[in-house]
Protein backbone atom coordinates (compact mmCIF):
# COMPACT_ATOMS: atom_id res chain seq x y z
CA UNK A 1 0.00 0.00 0.00
CA UNK A 2 1.57 3.70 -0.93
CA UNK A 3 0.55 6.81 0.05
CA UNK A 4 -2.45 8.36 -2.11
CA UNK A 5 -5.24 11.14 -2.26
CA UNK A 6 -5.47 14.39 -1.57
CA UNK A 7 -6.29 15.46 2.26
CA UNK A 8 -7.39 18.81 2.93
CA UNK A 9 -6.32 19.80 6.68
CA UNK A 10 -5.64 22.55 8.89
CA UNK A 11 -2.44 23.59 10.87
CA UNK A 12 -2.76 25.09 14.67
CA UNK A 13 -0.75 28.53 15.42
CA UNK A 14 1.28 26.57 17.78
CA UNK A 15 1.89 24.80 14.44
CA UNK A 16 -0.08 21.12 15.47
CA UNK A 17 -1.71 19.10 12.64
CA UNK A 18 -3.25 16.21 12.49
CA UNK A 19 -1.52 13.44 9.67
CA UNK A 20 -4.56 11.45 8.08
CA UNK A 21 -5.44 8.53 9.71
CA UNK A 22 -4.65 6.48 6.38
CA UNK A 23 -1.08 8.07 6.19
CA UNK A 24 -0.60 6.96 9.98
CA UNK A 25 -1.59 3.05 9.17
CA UNK A 26 0.33 3.00 6.29
CA UNK A 27 3.63 3.82 7.85
CA UNK A 28 2.78 0.92 10.54
CA UNK A 29 1.24 -1.35 8.27
CA UNK A 30 3.61 -0.96 5.33
CA UNK A 31 6.66 0.23 6.22
CA UNK A 32 6.49 -1.00 10.01
CA UNK A 33 7.55 1.42 11.90
CA UNK A 34 5.38 4.80 13.00
CA UNK A 35 7.95 7.35 12.63
CA UNK A 36 8.73 9.63 9.99
CA UNK A 37 10.86 12.50 8.86
CA UNK A 38 9.27 15.57 7.93
CA UNK A 39 12.27 17.90 5.52
CA UNK A 40 11.73 20.35 2.60
CA UNK A 41 10.28 19.40 -0.94
CA UNK A 42 11.54 20.48 -3.95
CA UNK A 43 10.23 23.65 -5.16
CA UNK A 44 8.14 24.22 -8.05
CA UNK A 45 9.21 26.72 -10.27
CA UNK A 46 5.94 29.22 -11.03
CA UNK A 47 8.50 31.58 -13.48
CA UNK A 48 10.91 33.24 -11.31
CA UNK A 49 8.69 32.30 -7.78
CA UNK A 50 8.81 29.17 -6.04
CA UNK A 51 6.27 27.20 -4.08
CA UNK A 52 7.75 25.39 -1.22
CA UNK A 53 6.13 22.27 0.60
CA UNK A 54 7.08 19.74 2.45
CA UNK A 55 7.91 16.00 2.02
CA UNK A 56 7.32 13.40 4.94
CA UNK A 57 9.32 9.84 4.12
CA UNK A 58 8.79 6.84 6.29
CA UNK A 59 12.08 6.36 8.07
CA UNK A 60 13.30 3.31 5.84
CA UNK A 61 12.67 4.90 2.97
CA UNK A 62 14.77 8.70 4.40
CA UNK A 63 17.47 6.05 5.44
CA UNK A 64 17.61 4.63 2.34
CA UNK A 65 17.72 8.45 0.88
CA UNK A 66 20.45 9.57 3.12
CA UNK A 67 22.40 6.61 2.19
CA UNK A 68 22.32 7.92 -1.74
CA UNK A 69 23.20 11.48 -0.36
CA UNK A 70 26.11 10.85 1.66
CA UNK A 71 27.41 8.20 -1.44
CA UNK A 72 26.51 10.62 -3.52
CA UNK A 73 25.07 8.36 -6.36
CA UNK A 74 23.96 11.26 -8.11
CA UNK A 75 27.64 11.81 -8.93
CA UNK A 76 26.85 15.31 -8.06
CA UNK A 77 30.02 18.19 -8.38
CA UNK A 78 31.27 18.98 -4.34
CA UNK A 79 29.66 22.41 -3.81
CA UNK A 80 26.19 21.31 -5.62
CA UNK A 81 26.31 18.11 -2.96
CA UNK A 82 26.81 20.65 -0.02
CA UNK A 83 24.11 22.36 -1.47
CA UNK A 84 21.45 19.25 -1.37
CA UNK A 85 23.14 18.18 2.00
CA UNK A 86 22.04 21.62 3.45
CA UNK A 87 18.55 21.75 1.99
CA UNK A 88 17.18 18.39 2.59
CA UNK A 89 19.30 16.43 5.67
CA UNK A 90 19.89 19.74 7.37
CA UNK A 91 16.46 20.49 7.28
CA UNK A 92 15.14 17.03 7.96
CA UNK A 93 14.45 15.13 11.82
CA UNK A 94 12.77 12.29 12.93
CA UNK A 95 8.90 12.59 14.17
CA UNK A 96 6.13 10.71 15.47
CA UNK A 97 2.52 12.04 16.32
CA UNK A 98 1.12 12.22 19.68
CA UNK A 99 -1.68 9.94 20.64
CA UNK A 100 -4.16 12.35 18.77
CA UNK A 101 -2.58 11.52 15.45
CA UNK A 102 -1.05 15.04 15.86
CA UNK A 103 2.46 16.05 14.72
CA UNK A 104 4.04 19.84 16.05
CA UNK A 105 5.62 21.06 12.21
CA UNK A 106 9.25 22.86 13.62
CA UNK A 107 8.45 27.15 13.12
CA UNK A 108 11.04 27.01 10.60
CA UNK A 109 9.85 24.36 8.46
CA UNK A 110 6.79 26.56 8.43
CA UNK A 111 7.56 29.74 7.45
CA UNK A 112 9.72 27.61 4.77
CA UNK A 113 6.15 26.30 3.38
CA UNK A 114 4.13 29.29 3.62
CA UNK A 115 1.72 27.12 6.16
CA UNK A 116 -0.61 29.05 8.31
CA UNK A 117 -3.51 27.32 8.31
CA UNK A 118 -5.38 25.66 5.57
CA UNK A 119 -3.16 23.08 4.05
CA UNK A 120 -3.15 19.68 1.71
CA UNK A 121 -1.48 16.63 2.63
CA UNK A 122 -0.69 14.95 -0.71
CA UNK A 123 0.13 11.01 -0.89
CA UNK A 124 2.82 10.86 -3.61
CA UNK A 125 4.07 6.68 -3.42
CA UNK A 126 6.76 6.39 -1.19
CA UNK A 127 5.89 9.73 0.66
CA UNK A 128 3.38 12.60 1.62
CA UNK A 129 4.05 16.32 0.61
CA UNK A 130 2.12 18.80 2.92
CA UNK A 131 1.59 21.92 1.19
CA UNK A 132 -0.42 25.30 1.82
CA UNK A 133 -3.57 25.66 0.56
CA UNK A 134 -2.70 27.95 -1.94
CA UNK A 135 0.22 26.76 -3.01
CA UNK A 136 -1.00 23.12 -4.09
CA UNK A 137 -3.68 25.12 -6.21
CA UNK A 138 -0.98 26.85 -8.06
CA UNK A 139 0.78 23.85 -8.57
CA UNK A 140 -1.99 21.96 -9.59
CA UNK A 141 -2.69 24.61 -11.67
CA UNK A 142 0.83 24.34 -12.89
CA UNK A 143 1.07 20.50 -13.15
CA UNK A 144 -2.09 20.29 -15.57
CA UNK A 145 -0.66 22.75 -17.75
CA UNK A 146 2.68 20.58 -18.08
CA UNK A 147 0.80 17.15 -18.57
CA UNK A 148 -0.16 16.01 -21.53
CA UNK A 149 -3.37 15.66 -22.45
CA UNK A 150 -2.98 12.79 -24.74
CA UNK A 151 -0.04 11.09 -24.60
CA UNK A 152 1.92 7.60 -24.77
CA UNK A 153 3.98 7.63 -21.62
CA UNK A 154 0.45 8.26 -19.73
CA UNK A 155 -1.21 5.39 -21.76
CA UNK A 156 2.05 3.62 -20.62
CA UNK A 157 0.71 3.75 -16.97
CA UNK A 158 -2.65 2.92 -17.24
CA UNK A 159 -3.88 6.28 -16.90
Amino acid sequence: MSFAREWPSTIDPKGRTSIPAKFREILVATYGDERFVITKATPVDFGGELGRGLSVYPISEWREIERKINANEGGFPLAQLNSIKRRYLGAADEYTTDKLGRVLVPTALREHAALDRDIIFVGMGNRFDIWSRDTYLRVSEQDEKALPLDSEELASLGI
